[in-house]
């Protein structure tokens, strides 16, 4: 009796979730914020995967804490309205610029007649995808300029430079300069596409890790880079990550900028660990589906390179973001320390695993630990635990690992598959207690 009980109780409380998430702006009392783009709607669901710190499971504080990253993103849209646009769905872009893929040289001709310029011209490293970023006619904003080339070019695959979101609470406390450690050689290699790490931190001593920016200020150590890639490849004492003492490969895409997180950085910071022959890369951000990125993903996975991302933290009524919900990715959501789907977890167009996103610790700010909880956190888990099973490259080796890390998965739910815990629970075993650490609880970004 008890287990269906927990059911129906659980299935409440995430009804009055879903009804909260989707209130509009009287029920979620979100202040109107004067001088914004006509474009940004007050209910609109700005993507973004910023983790939660430690409130308990009262779906009232995990409402609250999804209105305030919301607020956080709109006011960095209106303290940067010089660099920071929106679409048309109110999502931030990089403002005055545009990105065109695979550009055709008809196309090239049509967006100059139509008085846009050529900014950059590059193919992506690591990959055969072609990118041409185009900056705006004057007097354009970016979604009248996208409806003009679309107009004048219905064969070319344009679209905004979109800002992702960085996944994850951080501690306030400033993090440490980034520092090469004392490595430990191992022939297994992740890559983390996130702010920077903090590679002094202990939790580190073991491991290999290079970093580079691709943003704006370059290489800055973030706390949530750091958490993340301590879930990957950390280990000091109690604490253990998926990979301990593999090789870390990180791509800084957010520098230190209000336009950090880019799709364009992100493209490039996934380039530059496919050429690095990095075989599985953890993504801890979330957006709206862009075309650098959709393009980037496809030709890595057709090249057998693992891309796995966490399926977000705006409730199960938020649209799917990306690029988890993109189908060659491995998406992954997060439980709590009772096994239960995280109630502020996304959903995805797919979904493949369920690992620890909450009621467990990770490193943070001062050579310490903190608690941590999102799905962001659940997703270097399992990128770790498939970082291991890989035996070589290729795309046969790469559903060989996925399968493998499939059987070793529990079942949650319903029986078999299904859209809530996906293949199932996988890296229980890796949750750290809080206590075991002596984690403090986030409190910020």
């Amino acid at each position: 009796m008890g287990q269906p009980m927990n059911r129906r109780r659980r299935g409440a409380i995430a009804v009055v979730l879903l009804a909260i998430l989707a209130a509009g702006p009287s029920q979620a009392q979100l202040p109107a914020l004067p001088g914004l783009p006509s474009g940004l709607p007050s209910t609109s669901r700005l993507p973004v995967d910023a983790g939660l710190p430690e409130f308990g499971a009262l779906p009232r504080d995990i409402a609250r804490a999804v209105d305030l990253r919301r607020l956080r993103l709109r006011d960095l849209i209106r303290g940067n309205r010089d660099v920071i646009d929106v679409d048309d769905k109110g999502a931030p872009v990089v403002r005055g610029e545009l990105l065109l893929v695979a550009p055709e040289p008809a196309s090239l001709a049509r967006a100059a007649a139509a008085g846009f310029t050529i900014l950059r011209e590059t193919t992506v490293e690591g990959t055969g995808v072609r990118l041409v970023t185009l900056t705006l006619p004057r007097g354009l904003d970016a979604r009248r300029a996208i409806k003009t080339l679309r107009r004048a070019d219905p064969d070319g695959d344009y679209d905004f430079n979109h800002i992702y979101s960085p996944a994850g609470a951080v501690a306030a406390t400033a993090m440490a300069p980034v520092l090469a450690p004392a490595a430990v050689a191992s022939p297994r290699r992740v890559g983390l596409v996130d702010t920077g790490i903090d590679a002094g931190h202990r939790s580190f001593s073991g491991a290999r890790v290079e970093q580079r920016g691709f943003a704006p200020g370059g290489v800055r150590a973030g706390a949530h880079g750091t958490a993340a890639a301590s879930l990957l490849v950390g280990q000091a004492g109690a604490f253990r990550g998926a990979a301990p003492g593999a090789g870390l490969m990180v791509a800084d895409v957010y520098g230190g900028g209000p336009t950090g997180g880019s799709a364009e950085a992100i493209a490039r910071g996934l380039g530059w660990l496919a050429a690095s022959d990095v075989p599985v890369i953890n993504v801890s951000l979330v957006g709206p589906p862009n075309a650098i990125l959709k393009a980037v993903v496809r030709d890595l996975s057709a090249r057998g390179v693992l891309i796995v991302a966490a399926v977000g933290n705006d409730g199960p009524a938020a649209p799917p973001l990306y690029p988890a919900s993109y189908a060659e990715v491995i998406a992954v959501t997060g439980v709590d320390g009772r096994d239960r789907v995280l109630l502020e977890a996304g959903r995805a167009s797919h979904l493949d695993f369920a690992a620890p996103g909450a009621d467990m610790a990770a490193a943070g700010p001062g050579d310490g630990f903190v608690t941590v909880r999102g799905t962001s956190f659940a997703a270097p888990i399992v990128a770790g635990q498939l970082a291991a099973l890989r035996t070589g490259p290729g795309k046969a080796d790469a559903r060989a690992a996925v399968d493998a890390l499939a059987r070793q998965a529990r079942d949650l739910g319903a029986p078999g598959p299904d859209r809530v815990y996906g293949r199932g629970l996988v890296g229980d075993g890796l949750r750290t207690s809080p206590r075991a650490v002596g984690a403090g609880p986030m409190t910020g970004r």
